[in-house]
């Protein structure tokens, strides 16, 4: 019977003699064929006798814990090893070949359908007996470990798991190394003696040097999850791969090496010289890369800090575009922080996303979704199908997301200055979360999360109190950034928005020791090329460069672009003038690094500042990238800029 606790349940096989008798009889039905001899009759077979005096243990580890407590035995039988069965036939149900093995092993669906099959055999080669466990660990095994812990209790899976404890010696590198493998899959504890044997084995024939690369690859990834980072045997496994001719690689084993120099260089180790031969390699192999593969050297090109392979991150992130809809959640994820990490920035990608997202959203782990929005959000890539899907999911989900989840969804439509059509639900389902799991959120995550909706126009009037009270403050200033310039202009800015837009608001203030005297981000600076284009227009326009002043600070922390003064009749006026001044025009100069990507969309933080200037009594007056870079000469310019700041003269006077 199965004894389940939160932290391990124990299977305890029966210890009667007739379930004893029954394992020997399976043992001895289902002996199968080493790939180290040739068949012979078994009459020229040698006899081996076991003896077990002690219980054999095989230890289920991770995430679930499971014990399989075998009763002691005495096995006096015949253990047939013999040669290759791929080209024996099937006859009387004794043989089988390899080929037709696998074609119906791998039509099963399930661990039951599986021991039953292996059941009407008598002889199999071991190389059919390990791909039968690893097809066990594929049916049986997902993220939350072990589906049905009772298949342990098999007495198929006993007396396969029997043989290949006592007899690794004689099996095959595919059969000893497909074994390790699935048993790994299956979590089985490395202290067993199952487990214990078939590693002995292993690294004996590593150190022989009888390991093909392929072999090489799948110890590699047993000891990687067995044993991690800290396996000393890795190393030499590395060695051994240099050994072989990198050019002839297959891409599994250009994979494992990638993941095992990801770990030595974790260590401490270098492997530079390896890195740019393999990175080379690895170049010409793209094309034929699966979705997991291509995810794997991609999060290990980001871990190794390969910035340099620049050809080779450029045409996997291009080859990942076919794969978009094949990619797992955590490959996927692997993908986009390498796309971010890299600097890469794809429109046949998001393309690709926008196919696949919206289709998918109802399936995809909040992780994932979270991802996408962090990469359109650091990309300024505002993508209406994805976000619009995003809010969707966001309403009919949000209790289930972590407050993390909930600010990765939310701050991008704040951040690219969008509301989807769905937004009057989107932010009534925020409100309702916020006041639900306020306490739950990190200081610095519920300020960027109600920052952005500022920025949107979603005042978060009741929950301000909170945001300027000491205690928040004193734990903004406790948790890392701390309250740097970035913290302190979202504190300044959302105190500023709830005095110009929400005067009713009558809550505590923020003092000035937490506010600061400029608002600095990175779109906050003017085009460099664009502002000259435009100052040059503005002088052929206003004649005299007093007329206008650029960069102007403001008592309420923005900073304009150009300033132009007017009096009360119109007459643009000195820009040091200070009396009889009318009206004050500020002109903002939007290059591309105010828009989102590809867009004419204004970016939040720029949008907000040109609300807050009309409100502080300016008129604003845009000049985007978009209008100005088809104007050929000053004299355009200044045309231009004419009918955008004068649009009811004909002409000036000073």
């Amino acid at each position: 019977m199965a004894l389940i606790s939160r932290k391990s349940f124990q299977l305890y096989s029966t210890s009667t003699p007739a379930s004893r008798s029954a394992l020997m009889t399976l043992s001895k039905r289902l002996n199968f064929i080493s790939g180290q001899r040739k068949p012979q009759s078994s009459s020229s077979v040698a006899m081996r006798m076991l003896c077990v005096k002690d219980k054999c243990q095989y230890t289920f580890c991770r995430k679930k814990h499971v014990q399989l407590q075998m009763q002691s035995l005495s096995v006096n039988e015949a253990v047939h090893l013999c040669g290759d069965t791929r080209n024996c036939t099937k006859s009387n149900n004794v043989w089988m070949d390899e080929q037709l093995f696998f074609k119906k092993l791998n039509n099963l669906g399930t661990s039951k359908e599986i021991f039953c099959f292996l059941s009407s055999l008598e002889v199999m080669s071991d190389t059919m007996a390990s791909g039968a466990l690893q097809k066990i660990s594929e049916v049986e095994v997902d993220d939350n470990g072990l589906k049905n812990p009772g298949l342990l209790e098999n007495e198929v899976f006993r007396a396969l798991c029997f043989q290949f404890e006592f007899e690794s010696s004689k099996l095959s590198n595919t059969g000893l190394l497909n074994a390790l493998q699935a048993l790994t899959k299956l979590r089985i504890d490395p202290q067993s003696t199952l487990m214990t044997s078939l590693l002995s084995e292993s690294e004996q024939r590593l150190g022989r040097g009888q390991l093909t690369a392929e072999n090489l690859c799948a110890l590699g990834e047993s000891l990687l999850e067995l044993e991690g980072p800290s396996c000393a045997t890795l190393e030499q496994i590395v060695n051994r791969m240099q050994e072989r001719d990198i050019r002839s690689w297959s891409p599994r084993e250009i994979v494992m090496v990638y993941q095992i120099l990801q770990v030595t260089v974790r260590e401490g180790k270098q492997c530079q010289s390896l890195l740019n031969k393999l990175n080379s390699v690895t170049l010409c192999a793209v094309s034929r890369l699966s979705p997991n593969f291509v995810s794997v050297i991609l999060n290990s090109l980001v871990v190794l800090h390969q910035t340099r392979a620049v050809l080779l991150v450029t045409a996997l992130c291009k080859h990942s575009v076919q794969h978009v809809p094949y990619f797992t959640d955590h490959e996927l994820i692997n993908v986009l922080e390498a796309f971010l990490y890299f600097g890469q920035k794809m429109q046949i990608f998001t393309e690709a996303l926008e196919r696949h997202v919206p289709n998918s959203i109802h399936t995809l782990h909040p992780q994932t979704v979270s991802k996408v929005m962090q990469y359109c959000c650091k990309k300024l890539i505002l993508s209406k199908p994805i976000f619009d899907a995003v809010a969707e999911s966001f309403i009919s989900s949000a209790d289930r997301l972590t407050t993390d989840q909930i600010a990765a969804y939310i701050i991008p439509f704040g951040t690219l200055n969008y509301l989807p059509p769905s937004a009057s639900s989107l932010f009534r389902k925020l409100e309702t979360v916020l006041h639900t799991r306020l306490r739950q959120f990190q200081p610095h995550t519920l300020l960027n999360l109600l920052h952005s909706c500022v920025l949107i126009q979603r005042y978060p009037i009741n929950f301000l109190p909170k945001i300027f009270s000491p205690y928040f403050l004193q734990k903004l200033q406790a948790q890392p950034p701390g309250l740097n310039r970035v913290v302190t202009s979202q504190l300044t800015q959302l105190f500023l928005t709830v005095t110009l837009e929400c005067p009713f608001y009558e809550g505590p203030k923020l003092l000035s020791k937490y506010q600061v005297k400029a608002f600095h981000t990175p779109q906050s600076s003017p085009d460099v090329h664009l502002f000259k284009r435009v100052k040059t227009g503005l002088l052929y326009l206003l004649k005299k460069r007093i007329y206008f002043a650029s960069e102007v600070s403001t008592p309420f922390f923005y900073v304009v672009d150009i300033e132009i003064k007017l009096d009360e009749e119109g007459f643009v006026l000195p820009a040091a003038q200070l009396e009889e001044v009318h009206r004050r025009i500020a002109l903002c100069v939007d290059g591309q690094n105010r828009f989102c990507a590809h867009s004419h969309n204004l970016l939040g933080e720029e949008a907000i500042k040109q609300r807050h200037l009309q409100l502080l009594g300016y008129e604003v007056v845009q000049i985007p990238f978009f209008e100005v870079e088809s104007l050929q000469n000053t004299r355009k310019i200044a045309d231009y800029l004419h009918k955008k700041i004068f649009p009811c003269t004909n002409g000036l006077s000073n």
